[in-house]
């Protein structure tokens, strides 16, 4: 049993212009294979492989967020959703993928003139990781998987993160080159 506990309610939340305040990651690691780094012909995507973790009494998948509180900075809520719900400790790049609008899926507007009501604004990083823990707090509730870019791009549930994976992955690739 862990001894960890995940952070709950949204009475420490932050929000800005009535959007909650959101912090996520896209886990991700090079694969570590001798054959993989001799051979010219594969590129460095497929060199990637991103983690995501199951939604709570769902089947689909998606990258570790949640919300942004107010004794934190972006960083470290960042740092927190990805142990809380894929288990996963490492390092977090620091300047964001970029910044998206979306709903929460836990919302459902009654109020049609308040457009940004279930409003989320989230902010996504890269984070590299070293880690991988074997006990985590959401760990009853979440399933994690290994992916590479390909299969994570499909499987991604929510267009906002199909999107901060692209951005992920012209960041790895800028990288990549400036080697």
């Amino acid at each position: 049993m862990s001894v960890l506990s995940s952070r709950t309610g949204r009475d420490r939340q932050r929000y800005d212009n009535n959007f909650r305040l959101v912090s996520g990651c896209i886990p991700y690691r090079l694969i570590k294979d001798k054959k993989l780094e001799e051979d010219t012909s594969v590129d460095f995507v497929n060199k990637l492989q991103v983690l995501m973790v199951s939604s709570p009494n769902r089947h689909d998948l998606v990258f570790p967020k949640g919300g942004w509180e107010n004794d934190e900075t972006v960083l470290e809520a960042a740092s927190r959703e990805a142990m809380e719900e894929a288990g996963v400790k490492g390092i977090l790049r620091e300047v964001p993928l970029g910044v998206w609008e979306f709903r929460s899926k836990s919302s459902i507007s009654t109020n049609a003139e308040d457009e940004s009501f279930g409003g989320c604004k989230g902010y996504m990083f890269a984070l590299e990781v070293t880690e991988e823990l074997q006990e985590w707090p959401e760990r009853g509730n979440r399933q994690r998987k290994w992916l590479n870019v390909k299969e994570a791009l499909e499987l991604c549930r929510y267009e906002w993160m199909q999107r901060a994976l692209e951005a992920f992955l012209r960041v790895m690739q800028e990288e990549e080159e400036g080697k």
